[in-house]
């Protein structure tokens, strides 16, 4: 059995489609017999396990398997990059998803393809986050990774980018 860690929205302001979403991912995680590996708020007792936001992000980051984005705010925002930055670097091999049916999410993945137009970001970088619209095409896209069918960059090749950028 393996963990799919989900990033997604706090807010209770969204559309209800959003939830809908969630549900579906939920549900779909659960049919394939894998771990929901969420991190929740701070409040109650994720808050009192986890204790301060970062150490929650790192247990989280820890027994996923699998990173998984829905729609949602800063915080979900951050999450993705930051797990979505650590995959292109090579620090670890866990798929990346995107799960994005509304489009909610476009204008970041239009900002990326510029900066890879534009020479910022490398095309692979780009790639190692996987867009999808539906729980299945999400859940088909995690589960290769799972099973360590993802390779990771050498330390050497991140070495080489870091001095190109210095040229």
């Amino acid at each position: 059995m393996s963990g799919i860690c989900v990033f997604c929205a706090s807010s209770e302001r969204i559309h209800p489609t959003h939830l809908d979403l969630a549900r579906r991912v939920g549900a779909e995680i659960a049919r394939r017999g894998h771990d929901l590996v969420s991190g929740g708020g701070r409040v109650s007792t994720t808050g009192a396990v986890a204790g301060d936001m970062r150490r929650r992000k790192g247990l989280m980051d820890d027994a996923a398997d699998a990173f998984l984005a829905l729609p949602g705010g800063l915080g979900t925002l951050e999450e993705l990059l930051q797990v979505w930055v650590a995959a292109s670097l090579g620090l670890h091999a866990k798929p990346v998803v995107v799960l994005d049916p509304a489009g909610v999410l476009a204008g970041l993945a239009a900002l990326v393809d510029e900066r890879v137009a534009q020479g910022f970001v490398r095309p692979a970088a780009a790639a190692s986050a996987v867009w999808v619209t539906t729980a299945t095409e999400a859940l088909d896209a995690v589960e290769p990774g799972m099973l360590g069918g993802r390779p990771t960059l050498r330390a050497r090749d991140v070495t080489e980018e870091l001095l190109e950028g210095e040229g």
